[in-house]
């Protein structure tokens, strides 16, 4: 259902241009770690590319046809080398395994079924290197929030931006939430003052709560080390925007599969 709202990656990357403080985490992570770094979901490669310019091997999947090509010209016009690859991070088969394992952005918020996640997570332990780690980042839900997915159409003035060719693009969202499913449903419409709408596309995302995570980790056999709340590593508590967790392994065995 998500499909359309990355077939226009030059568009993705001009509404999310930020994410500095994440970059920074990271390439610290992948420097602490060291050797090699696989990143599921890699989108157009704004963590990716700068992590292999730090001189670690790196690879990248992704779902999208038009984000991963994006990645690529990206990769190319700064000279940086990046295997990328085209798949699902729910069925991976690389035959090979990594140092350093990165799910960032709320990527893994694009699984909703609890059987993906733990699909996901077992295809990770798969691809881990002894002493390998996997890394991290979904929303913190706030339940304020989510109440307020009321099907009402709403500008965002802070995700306005400017387009090069188009001038300054406004976004609007309509969002609801479905609490069975733990999956807000959304449209995004983008929109200038010439041009009403040009874009409109669903966005579906689901909730992982601080309580939930871990228990879908030990089911695809990882274990949380470190849980933070922000990008600099302090506690995650209610009031925390993110969850960045920091995992291993569990156990030979202990997830099946």
């Amino acid at each position: 259902m998500s499909e359309q709202f990355y077939a226009d990656a030059q568009l993705y990357d001009r509404l999310f241009p930020g994410g500095e403080e994440a970059l920074a985490f990271y390439r610290a992570e992948a420097d602490r770690q060291g050797g090699s770094v696989l990143e599921l979901g890699c989108g157009t490669g704004h963590k990716l590319i700068p992590i292999a310019s730090d001189g670690h091997p790196c690879t990248g999947l992704e779902l999208s046809p038009a984000m991963l090509a994006e990645a690529r010209r990206k990769a190319d016009e700064r000279g940086v080398a990046v295997e990328w690859l085209q798949g699902d991070m729910r069925q991976l088969e690389l035959g090979r395994t990594f140092d350093l394992v990165l799910i960032a952005a709320n990527s893994l918020l694009h699984l909703h079924e609890a059987d993906d996640l733990v699909a996901c997570f077992r295809t990770v332990r798969r691809h881990l290197a002894p002493g390998a780690r996997l890394v991290l980042d979904v929303f913190n839900p706030s339940v304020r929030l989510l109440a307020q997915a009321d099907g009402v159409r709403r500008r965002r003035d802070a995700l306005s931006f400017l387009d090069p060719d188009r001038g300054v693009v406004h976004v609007d969202v309509q969002e609801t939430y479905d609490a069975a499913a733990q999956v807000t449903r959304g449209t995004w419409f983008f929109s200038t003052d010439a041009e009403a709408d040009f874009v409109v596309a669903p966005l579906e995302m689901r909730s992982i709560f601080p309580q939930e995570l871990p228990l879908l980790l030990a089911l695809g056999g990882l274990r949380a080390v470190e849980r933070f709340g922000d990008w600099s590593r302090g506690p995650l508590t209610a009031a925390a925007a993110i969850q960045v967790y920091v995992c291993t392994p569990d156990g030979p065995g202990s997830a099946g599969p």
